[in-house]
């Protein structure tokens, strides 16, 4: 029964487009093929720039490290590439990384859309190669040649670096970590392709927002797919909610990876919901959690968990399917504080974006205090009657604090925040409070027969009035917009 009920829900996955073809896989790893060919190029050029001698040339070397979603294999067809490039003792992220292979990535004509994100926690350049979005960080090592194979494990080779270095190690150190702890690799990969599904459509995955991140969910599935190392993918499904519905936060949650702690000395009492990295004592996920979003995080593992404890005994098709349904903001909040942001084209918007959500736990924060309670929906809309191309966020706010109705003081707070230590085009950036009769039609969400929208995590091309196009599986179901040629364009799910 487990097992139909397992073959069932895979189906459902398969279903909603979450497997990526052969075609697609092979694709990813010619990108990843092409990235390391052009880096160990790039490490040779700058040591012949820094005149090493020709026997050092010759040895020296750097590679590509995958990892997030695509590394731990359960990408979908949108996801991005997290791609680590790592680099010789003597190519720095100033001028070798940023500089030199930034103009050979830009010069490759399968190559646009390349960012440099600088003021990141860890940095990182961002581009889409061969129509595939890819986030290239990068880690210097003290060593000449840094192997295809290298072992990063090795905390040898982790002597003398720097901090950004480590942090840039951290994720894909991480994610072998788990690859090696995990029972059954198949069974973790499903499960959290159907918990990344989950999270999307509940409202409750991005880190910016101050909810979950693609680590934090591997790690608290890697935990469960340990203490029921035989469990179906159905029944692991239903543990995960069990346990994270009762867990006793923030008593942090750490695999069992045979590193000692002692928890009273490493519990990170700053963070709600504490996540212990796999490979370090003392490191943890990075996390924005506030107290709105544990809030909201902890009420959909109690959902989750009534509605998956008799999992066994439901119709998967009409019941375990309203697991996935997507939150109902327009009927459970009355009011939302509208973010608008725009720029006066599409290059500066998207830079301007991912400025402004670097910084939206502040303004989580400064609405707390005055609401009590804010829930950051993810998701972005356009405003199609504006001009300039933009992105709106809605999110919302406290039923029982209706009082609340100037923003301004809020919005200069934030804009003081925002504006300062930006160097690149300025966009608008404005704030104000909508009744939840004032959405527009596509930003209103209702549990019965309302529009869903999928949650839209890349820049779009918001000149371009399209036209919405829904699910074949679920009729009710968002996945995009076809363009004036007909063909469909589908907003990334992220990696």
């Amino acid at each position: 029964m487990e097992d139909e009920r397992s073959l069932s829900l895979l189906k459902l996955m398969v279903n909603e487009g979450l497997f990526p073809s052969p075609e697609e896989d092979e694709k990813r790893k010619i990108i990843v093929e092409k990235l390391k060919t052009i880096v160990v190029a790039w490490a040779k050029k700058v040591a012949w720039q820094r005149c090493l001698p020709k026997q050092q040339i010759a040895a020296t070397s750097a590679t590509i490290l995958t990892y997030g979603s695509y590394g731990l294999g359960f990408h979908d067809p949108e996801s991005d590439i997290d791609a680590l490039c790592v680099g010789p003792f003597f190519a720095t992220i100033a001028e070798d990384f940023f500089i030199v292979l930034h103009n050979i990535l830009k010069s490759r004509p399968e190559i646009s859309e390349i960012h440099c994100v600088k003021d990141s926690k860890v940095p990182l350049m961002r581009f889409t190669f061969d129509g595939i979005s890819v986030d290239l960080p990068y880690a210097q090592l003290k060593v000449l040649n840094v192997p295809e194979n290298v072992d990063i494990l090795n905390l040898s080779l982790l002597t003398n670096i720097d901090e950004t270095s480590w942090k840039s190690l951290s994720g894909v150190r991480a994610n072998q970590r788990i690859l090696l702890l995990v029972p059954n690799l198949m069974n973790f990969q499903s499960m959290l392709r159907c918990l990344k599904l989950w999270a999307k459509r509940r409202g409750v995955y991005g880190n910016l927002n101050g909810f979950l991140g693609g680590v934090h969910l591997a790690v608290l599935a890697a935990f469960v797919c340990q203490n029921q190392p035989n469990a179906s993918v159905i029944a692991l499904i239903s543990n995960f909610f069990s346990t994270y519905a009762m867990w006793p936060w923030p008593t942090p949650v750490m695999l069992q990876d045979g590193m000692s702690s002692n928890v009273e000395d490493v519990i990170e009492t700053r963070f709600y919901m504490p996540i212990r990295l796999p490979c370090s004592p003392y490191e943890y996920c990075h996390s924005n959690v506030t107290k709105s979003t544990f809030t909201k995080i902890r009420a959909e593992f109690l959902r989750g968990h009534s509605m998956t404890r008799d999992l066994l005994k439901l119709k998967l098709d009409s019941d375990v399917g309203r697991i996935f349904e997507p939150f109902p903001y327009s009927t459970n909040y009355t009011r939302f504080v509208k973010i608008y942001l725009s720029a006066p084209d599409q290059d500066e918007l998207g830079d301007w974006v991912g400025w402004v959500k670097s910084h939206f736990r502040c303004l989580l924060l400064k609405l707390e205090a005055v609401q009590g309670f804010c829930d950051p929906n993810p998701m972005e809309y356009v405003d199609m009657d504006a001009s300039e191309p933009n992105v709106v966020f809605y999110w919302g706010l406290n039923r029982s604090r209706c009082n609340f109705v100037y923003i301004e003081p809020v919005e200069e707070d934030f804009s003081r925040s925002i504006y300062c230590g930006y160097y690149g085009i300025r966009g608008k950036m404005e704030l104000s409070i909508v009744q939840a009769s004032e959405l527009p039609k596509n930003a209103r969400f209702d549990s019965g027969n309302g529009k869903k929208m999928k949650a839209c995590w890349k820049m779009l091309d918001y000149n371009q009035r399209r036209t919405p196009a829904y699910s074949q599986h679920l009729p009710s179901y968002f996945v995009g917009y076809v363009e004036s040629n007909g063909d469909t364009e589908y907003p990334s799910t992220g990696g």
